[in-house]
């Protein structure tokens, strides 16, 4: 099954400023060839779901925009809940438009009965931390801005339901929106309710190792961390509290009171995922975490493979969680 990362070896090179094997490689002029996520899928009616898709430009400045996807049960009148959705790729790869991510939310979109708006945010190394949470952020402005009915878009407009808004991701999209989270705590957005924050096989680290890190996936951990490195070249290094929730100060603060947390039995994040629990539970934080562990299965198997049980599962967990005390 394809997994998030590689070998545990890493290039090195005098052609290339870096180059993280199979994944990204950083010529000397600035140049990045990048070797996954560049097989794109137009929007539009996806055919095996019913779902409808489409393109809608947020910041002409930066090019940062989102892709919005409703179920084929929408109907004007009626109201769903909005789930704003951050994709993965270590911070300096992959696309909201790619085969599996439009795949994957046409899917997600069809299960869970949502609106989906994910946000296409600007790649490191050409766009360092923090343009990926910067962008983000103005993703969920832009969504809150139609809170009033009288947003640039008519899908938000009519069916939105501004008092069920979730933050969902996986690996370092579930990251961006674990971040998201305390900094809607912090600043809260006016025209949104944040009812939940949905992470899916966060990718979180830290400059010392923890559980399998200190064993199985010592070299994995040393591979994994070349992505946030790249992204991150003049922060705080593995210790910034943007990548390690252990050392953020205001976990207490995170803006809503309930997260969904999955984790995979041969992830070498499950251990960091777990870590985050513990921190969440003990930070203050007045909310309840719910955590999947699927056994059998590596880091984000549900983007690979969206027909087996385990994806399935997933989905009406997920499912779930959004309609907890909520009715159609």
């Amino acid at each position: 099954m394809a997994t998030f990362y590689g070998p545990a070896d890493i290039s090195k090179s005098d052609e290339y400023l870096h180059e993280i094997i199979g994944f990204i490689r950083v010529h000397k002029d600035g140049k990045c060839e990048r070797f996954l996520g560049n097989d794109r899928l137009p929007a539009g009616l996806d055919s095996s779901t019913g779902v409808q898709s489409k393109d809608v430009m947020i910041s002409p400045e930066t090019n940062v925009f989102a892709r919005l996807y409703i179920p084929k049960t929408a109907t004007q009148g009626q109201k769903l809940p909005v789930l704003i959705y951050i994709h993965g790729g270590g911070f300096v790869f992959e696309s909201t438009t790619s085969v599996h991510y439009h795949s994957m939310l046409n899917l997600f979109t069809k299960e869970l009965n949502v609106i989906i708006v994910s946000i296409e945010y600007r790649l490191g190394p050409e766009h360092p931390v923090p343009a990926a949470y910067n962008d983000s952020w103005e993703g969920i402005q832009w969504v809150a801005s139609h809170s009033t009915g009288t947003g640039p878009d008519p899908w938000l407009n009519e069916i939105a339901d501004f008092n069920k808004v979730f933050f969902a991701g996986d690996s370092s999209g579930a990251n961006i929106a674990h971040n998201m989270g305390l900094w809607f705590g912090i600043n809260p957005i006016v025209g949104i309710t944040l009812a939940g924050i949905i992470l899916l096989a966060p990718y979180f680290g830290g400059k010392d190792p923890i559980g399998s890190e200190l064993g199985v996936h010592k070299k994995v951990k040393v591979f994994t961390d070349q992505f946030w490195n790249l992204a991150n070249p003049s922060r705080s290094g593995l210790d910034d509290p943007l990548f390690n929730p252990e050392k953020d100060p205001n976990l207490s603060s995170m803006g809503c009171s309930r997260i969904f947390l999955a984790v995979s039995e041969k992830d070498s994040f499950r251990d960091r995922g777990l870590h985050y629990k513990d921190l969440m539970e003990k930070s203050g934080w007045n909310g309840k975490l719910d955590i999947m562990d699927t056994k059998e299965q590596d880091h984000n198997f549900f983007l690979f493979d969206l027909v087996c049980s385990s994806t399935g599962t997933l989905c009406n967990r997920m499912c779930t969680f959004i309609n907890h005390q909520y009715r159609f």
